[in-house]
């Protein structure tokens, strides 16, 4: 598929191929919705934890005698029906880790960035290297690109001035191309990707050959837990 590339001014300066196998997969919902609730259920802590009964603090005597008072009968004031008692099936840590074969978690990052590019929402920048941190300047770039919604910047390595020029900008988020994942993409209206991180997106999710998978040129990698 063809995709016009811009420039920082938001003028058209080329068009460029994409690869089909990566940007042009017809969307499979199944996949997608189970990569989304792993990468959310992975990125859980688990520690919430409550007390049961025979873990609060309170006597264990019983509280009156069993007839003749009127009341009905209690036994401990750690009861979970009296206040400050224990908690009934309450949360304990636990580990919400689910696993994912590795080719659905990659045909799931294909049919994210494939649906940017179906919907008009993908948008190739020619290059994106700021020469000082400046977030005036980074709104600038993304007026002169007509984006005025959430937007994700994928560069092709870890830009520094980038980073910090966006950080404070609400709904704007960057990462490398290596640390792409399907929550960001989703969660985002507008994909802003370098043709050079869109190359190594390719690279790294392309159609791979036994021989690719033999050096291993193609490794796997997820966004960090908590994104």
């Amino acid at each position: 598929m063809q995709a016009p590339v811009y420039d920082l001014s938001g003028e058209v300066v080329g068009h460029v191929e994409l690869s089909d196998y990566v940007f042009a997969v017809p969307f499979n919902e199944a996949v997608v919705h189970q990569a989304v609730l792993r990468q959310q259920a992975n990125a859980r802590q688990g520690t919430a934890s409550t007390k049961t009964r025979s873990e609060v603090r309170g006597s264990s005597r019983k509280l009156y005698r069993q007839k003749g008072t009127g009341y009905a009968r209690a036994g401990s004031i750690r009861s979970p029906l009296r206040r400050g008692g224990g908690i009934v099936f309450g949360p304990k840590p636990r580990s919400y880790r689910q696993a994912m074969p590795k080719k659905m978690r990659r045909l799931a990052l294909r049919c994210a960035l494939s649906a940017k590019a179906r919907d008009g929402e993908l948008m190739l920048l020619q290059s994106l290297k700021l020469e000082q941190p400046k977030t005036k300047e980074m709104v600038n770039i993304l007026k002169a690109l007509k984006v005025d919604s959430s937007a994700l910047v994928v560069t092709a390595e870890v830009e520094d001035n980038v980073v910090k020029s966006a950080r404070n900008l609400e709904g704007v988020k960057t990462l490398p191309a290596n640390l792409l994942n399907v929550v960001d993409i989703l969660s985002h209206r507008k994909l802003l990707m370098e043709v050079a991180a869109a190359r190594k997106a390719e690279q790294l999710w392309g159609e791979r050959t036994p021989r690719d998978g033999d050096n291993g040129a193609s490794p796997d990698t997820e966004a960090p837990a908590n994104n």
